[in-house]
C-alpha cells in the first residue's frame, strides 16, 4: 500500500509554526529560482518590473525545479532532526536554479563565492550570472556547492548515488530520478544497484521517482501507467515503494513530513538489523514515488493555454516579454505571489527565523564533505610495481609465457590487501575481471553480491570489493560516484 493511503487522516507531524516556516523557505527557493531565469536587476521587486530588469535572452528550466526545492527543505528538516549526513543528487539537471537557490539560502554559496553576498546586491549577482556568458550554466554543474552530478548527464543519477554510498556507512544519498530520465537505458539498469548495497557496511540510497508527468513536449511513460503497475514495477526491482502525491502546499508539507519520517525510520531499521542483529538477507529498501504538478506554483494559464501541470512549463513558461506587455505583468504577479517582502529583510537577507531551518556547518548539503570528495581523500597505498617485474634473462628470451594483465591482477590484489582497512578502493568491470586475466585478485577480494547464491557460485560475498554487472554504463557510473566522494577505483572492460 502506498504511504499516502497509509497515512492516518489526523497525522500532522508539523506544528503550525514549523509548517509556516517550511513553506516560507520553499517560497524563497522558488522565488530565487524564477529570478535566476528571468531577472538581471530589481531582484527583490522594490519597484515595478520593467523590460530593463529582464534578461534579453531567457534560458533555463522551471518545470522540475519547485519539486526539487520542496524536497530540499524537507531534507533540511530530516538532517537536523536526525543529525544525518545527506547527499542530494538530482537527475533532472534542469533543476539547476533550484540547487543554486538552496545552497545560497543555507549560506554555502556565499562561503564558496564570497562576491555573491547575502543581501540584495548578492541576489542581483546571483540572478545575473545564471545562464550568462562568464557566469554559470543553467544545469546543475560542478561549480554548484553540494553537487557531484552534472546536470546534463541524463540517466546517471541513481548509479552515481550507489557509487557514493558504497563504503560510506554513515551517508544517506537522496537521489531524484526524473520521469523523463527514467526512460533512458542507463537509469533503467541502475535500479538494480540495490542488489550490491550492503546495509552492514555501505550507506543508504533513497531513490525518488519524480513524476511530474512530462518531458519537453510529451507525457512520460511512468506517469501514464496505472499506480498499481508502477508500484509492482518497483517491488519487482526489490524496493518498498511509498507514494506522496498532491498539489496543495500545506497539505503536501504535512504528508511529506509524515512520509519521510516513516522512510528514514525504515532505513534506520534496516541498518540496525544488519549492523547490530547480524541479519544477512537483502532488504527491500524504501523508494518514493513523488507526484507533483510540473511547474508547481507557476503560472496556471498563459495566452489562454494551460501551463502549470503541462509540458509547457518544462522550460521558460513564457518568454515574449518584449512582444507581449501582458507577459511582463504576468511575471511580476507570479514573483510577487511568493511575497518576497515576507522572506527577505530590508537589506535583502533571508529573515533569521526562516534561515534557522537550514542545518549548520558541514551538515548543510552544499557543504557536505562527501560532495567535495577531495576533503575526504586519503592516499592509496600502492606496492612498488618493480616487485612484480617479470624476470627475463638476456640469453633466454621467449622462454617464458607471460600475460601482462595477469601480472597486473597480482599487483591489484596487493593494492586491495594494502588498503583493506581503509576500505577506499574497489574494482569495477562488466563481468570481465577474470576473462581479462585479472583473476588473481578475485579470491582475496571477492565479488560484491547481495542477491541469491547457489552452490555452483564462486567468490561471491556481501563484502566483496569487485563490482561486476554487465552494464558498462553502470560500472562506469558506480566508479564516478565512488571517486567523486573521495575514494579510489580501477575500471576495466
Amino acid at each position: 500500500m502506498s504511504a499516502s493511503t497509509n497515512q492516518p487522516k489526523n497525522s500532522l507531524p508539523l506544528t503550525n509554526d514549523e509548517l509556516r516556516l517550511m513553506n516560507a523557505y520553499w517560497r524563497a527557493a522558488n522565488y530565487l529560482s524564477v529570478g535566476q531565469i528571468y531577472l538581471k536587476d530589481n531582484p527583490l521587486l522594490e519597484r515595478g518590473l520593467t523590460l530593463d530588469d529582464v534578461k534579453p535572452r531567457l534560458l533555463g528550466h522551471w518545470g522540475t525545479t519547485p519539486g526539487l526545492n520542496f524536497l530540499y527543505v524537507h531534507w533540511n528538516r530530516i538532517i537536523k532532526a536526525r543529525d544525518l549526513n545527506l547527499l542530494y543528487i538530482i537527475g533532472p539537471g534542469h533543476g539547476g536554479p533550484g540547487l543554486v537557490a538552496n545552497s545560497y539560502l543555507e549560506g554555502s554559496y556565499t562561503e564558496v563565492y564570497p562576491h555573491i553576498e547575502r543581501n540584495s546586491d548578492g541576489i542581483k549577482r546571483l540572478f545575473r550570472q545564471f545562464s550568462w556568458p562568464y557566469g554559470i550554466p543553467s544545469h546543475v554543474a560542478p561549480e554548484t556547492p553540494g553537487s557531484i552530478h552534472e546536470g546534463g548527464e541524463l540517466g546517471y543519477s541513481l548509479v552515481h548515488a550507489y557509487g557514493a554510498a558504497f563504503d560510506n556507512p554513515d551517508l544517506v544519498v537522496a537521489c531524484v530520478v526524473g520521469d523523463g530520465e527514467a526512460e533512458t537505458g542507463p537509469l533503467a539498469t541502475s535500479w538494480h544497484g540495490n542488489k550490491f548495497l550492503n546495509p552492514a557496511t555501505d550507506g543508504a540510497v533513497l531513490p525518488i521517482l519524480h513524476l511530474n508527468g512530462y518531458k519537453i513536449a510529451n507525457p512520460t511513460v511512468l506517469a501514464r501507467i496505472p499506480q498499481a503497475e508502477l508500484e509492482a514495477l518497483m517491488r519487482g526491482y526489490g524496493y518498498e515503494p511509498y507514494t506522496l502525491e498532491g498539489h496543495e502546499p500545506e497539505e503536501m508539507h504535512q504528508k511529506a513530513a509524515a512520509t519521510f519520517d516513516k522512510i528514514f525510520d525504515r532505513i534506520a531499521e534496516i541498518q540496525h538489523a544488519a549492523r547490530v542483529k547480524g541479519v544477512k538477507e537483502r532488504p527491500a529498501w524504501p523508494m518514493l514515488i513523488l507526484r507533483t504538478p510540473k511547474g508547481w506554483t507557476g503560472p496556471k494559464v498563459v495566452d489562454g493555454k494551460p501551463v502549470e501541470d503541462t509540458w509547457r512549463s518544462h522550460q521558460v513558461p513564457f518568454s515574449e516579454l518584449r512582444e507581449k506587455p501582458d507577459h511582463l505583468r504576468l511575471l511580476e504577479e507570479w514573483m510577487r505571489g511568493y511575497k518576497p517582502e515576507e522572506l527577505f529583510d530590508a537589506k535583502g537577507r533571508l529573515r533569521e527565523e526562516i534561515a534557522a531551518l537550514a542545518p549548520k556547518g558541514r551538515l548543510r548539503m552544499g557543504m557536505s564533505p562527501h560532495a567535495n570528495g577531495g576533503m575526504l581523500l586519503k592516499p592509496l597505498t600502492v606496492p612498488n610495481f618493480r616487485n612484480f617485474a617479470v624476470p627475463v634473462e638476456a640469453t633466454k628470451r621467449g622462454a617464458l609465457e607471460v600475460e601482462s594483465t595477469r601480472v597486473l591482477g597480482r599487483l591489484l590484489d596487493k593494492v586491495l590487501e594494502a588498503n583493506k582497512e581503509e576500505k577506499h578502493f574497489r574494482i569495477f568491470g562488466p563481468d570481465e575481471t577474470a576473462s581479462n586475466r585479472l583473476g588473481d585478485l578475485i579470491p582475496g577480494a571477492k565479488k560484491a553480491w547481495m542477491a541469491e547464491e547457489l552452490p555452483v557460485d564462486e567468490n561471491l560475498s556481501p563484502a566483496g570489493r569487485v563490482m561486476e554487472v554487465l552494464s558498462e554504463h553502470m560500472c562506469q557510473g558506480w566508479l564516478e560516484g565512488y571517486l567523486l566522494t573521495g575514494r579510489h577505483g580501477f575500471f576495466s572492460c
